[in-house]
């Protein structure tokens, strides 16, 4: 049996590992993550999914440990159970940082196994501090492989290791999930699902609002998500008077994302970087018309006219634009979600990505 350790970054990847190990049961998975809390199990077996927890013993819970020493807590785990259980076929990392720096440190001490990592990160890479990006490199120079979630990251790790073998394999959408709805518009409600932070722009889609009702008077807004920019971003709607057309919903779980999307008639994210954007993904096969910026992995399923609407960066008036030309445009937005729902049952099922990913763990296992 193909045996692979998994190393999910602290606190993300989760839902792409699982909706990928779920979809292959004759692959044996060893995740090794992190455990922030006593009250939660070292070990639990999930599917097919040996899950080892790490660090909760000696205060990963503090300020320190999640970003300086989990690399060290997951190297060493990983050592014990090699010790214990015998080699793995292959080391995956999700995510170039915390992670893949103890798949990194695996890789030195047992050269034989194969070292992949996943990037998905959602940050402008080229801009973070020169530290990350010095480690990240030398991640990607001890790589055998990598998989990157869109093209915009693919041109990131050639710039890092143009030798290094890399696959363009995007997150994807459970499309069980998500109900056929009619694409005629009987509501004027926007949606967006985004952590509530600077890169996703959800300060300039509020802003847009305030324009948008003053043409559309019962337009209303959904905002799905929480973050530190919450505060601000309440006061904001409160300032511009608009609390009883915009809504917080607060964090949401996944599997109540589709109720939502199912209520609303556009989804907008203005991002100001992006490293694919599931959340459009998900709209689109929900049946929504997308309206997102021209940033990041987001051009790899949005054409403009076709499969969404591209806004301008940081720019409320131009989001008020194409806000409204969805809304007022049937024919338009019929063709968009059209568009869409066939891009993602043909690129984005999880069952496909899950087959894609099953192939390279067979070329690591020969």
């Amino acid at each position: 049996m193909l045996t692979t350790a998994y190393l999910p970054q602290v606190g993300g990847s989760e839902l792409a590992i699982k909706n990928i190990t779920d979809r292959l049961p004759s692959i044996c998975f060893d995740l090794i993550t992190s455990r922030f809390s006593k009250n939660i199990l070292e070990y639990e077996k999930m599917g097919s999914v040996n899950v080892y927890r790490v660090g909760g013993s000696f205060g990963l819970s503090s300020f320190l440990l999640p970003k300086n020493f989990f690399p060290i807590a997951v190297f060493f785990k990983a050592c014990q159970l090699i010790r214990k259980h015998g080699s793995y076929d292959a080391i995956h990392a999700y995510q170039a940082s915390q992670a893949a720096g103890g798949g990194w440190l695996l890789k030195w001490r047992y050269p034989h196994i194969p070292f992949m990592v996943t990037v998905q990160e959602g940050k402008v890479l080229n801009k973070q501090s020169l530290l990350i990006r010095f480690f990240r490199y030398l991640i990607f120079r001890k790589a055998n492989a990598v998989t990157v979630i869109s093209n915009y990251l693919g041109q990131y790790v050639r710039s890092q290791n143009p030798k290094i073998p890399i696959s363009i394999i995007p997150n994807g959408v459970d499309l069980n999930k998500f109900k056929q709805r009619d694409n005629k518009v009987d509501s004027k409600t926007i949606i967006t699902v985004s952590r509530l932070v600077k890169k996703n722009g959800v300060g300039d889609l509020i802003d847009a609002m305030a324009v948008v009702r003053n043409e559309i008077p019962d337009a209303k807004l959904m905002i799905v998500g929480d973050g530190p920019l919450g505060g601000s971003l309440k006061l904001k709607v409160k300032n511009l008077n608009m609390e009883n057309s915009i809504q917080f919903l607060g964090e949401i779980s996944n599997d109540s994302i589709p109720e939502y999307l199912a209520k609303a008639d556009i989804f907008v994210r203005p991002s100001l970087s992006e490293g694919l954007g599931s959340a459009f993904l998900e709209a689109m096969a929900a049946g929504l018309p997308i309206i997102g910026t021209r940033v990041g992995g987001i051009p790899d399923f949005l054409k403009d006219g076709e499969t969404g609407l591209f806004c301008k960066v940081a720019d409320p008036k131009d989001l008020t634009e194409k806000i409204v030309r969805i809304l007022k445009d049937e024919q338009l937005r019929e063709k968009i979600i059209n568009n869409g729902k066939a891009l993602v049952v043909q690129k984005y099922d999880w069952n496909i990505i899950a087959i894609e990913f099953r192939e390279i763990y067979n070329k690591f296992s020969i």
